[in-house]
């Protein structure tokens, strides 16, 4: 029976992965969820749903489920900040905390260093897709790629170019959320 054998070990990589993300995300998620007046529970289910989405889309995708703390982060973010505005509609404007802090604004100087290293066609790619909202087949476009996987392939290499100068850097994530 090596199928059963085989699916075991898959059950049992699956089940390391969603533990090592519990580890690494969670407790990010629910520092960000605390400052914005959540509560622990709520961080809970938030980032259960955020794990339920990133399963799907790499089921959906058939692609291999990887450690990807920055994506889980980012969508328990955009899943806090949804329902944040479904409850809240009309909120008066003093209750929320504008004040830009000093510290996170160095870390976002830091990032934006580390970006740059990537070279300035990687940093518009990468602004173009997580800041402007561009879709794949628009930047493949934009930037000259005979298509949506080439485009997907790039911004790919670039995400990696700044992980390889962070790793080199030795810093985690943490270094730029605090």
């Amino acid at each position: 029976m090596p199928g059963i054998s085989n699916q075991n070990h898959i059950a049992e990589k699956r089940q390391e992965l969603f533990t090592g993300l519990y580890k690494q995300a969670f407790p990010v998620v629910a520092k960000y969820i605390s400052r914005m007046g959540g509560s622990f529970d709520e961080a809970k289910d938030v980032f259960q749903d955020a794990l339920i989405i990133y399963y799907e889309k790499a089921i959906a995708a058939q692609t291999a489920l990887n450690n990807d703390t920055a994506y889980l982060v980012g969508t328990a973010k955009y899943l806090w900040i949804k329902r944040y505005k479904e409850n809240n509609q009309n909120i008066p404007l003093d209750n929320i905390d504008c004040s830009v802090d000093e510290d996170e604004y160095l870390s976002s100087n830091r990032l934006m260093r580390f970006l740059e290293t990537a070279g300035k066609k990687c940093m518009e790619l990468l602004k173009g897709f997580y800041y402007d909202k561009q879709s794949l087949t628009e930047l493949a476009n934009e930037f000259g790629y005979s298509g949506v996987r080439s485009a997907t392939v790039q911004k790919y290499k670039c995400l990696e170019k700044v992980r390889e100068t962070i790793k080199e850097k030795a810093l985690t994530y943490d270094d730029f959320m605090e």
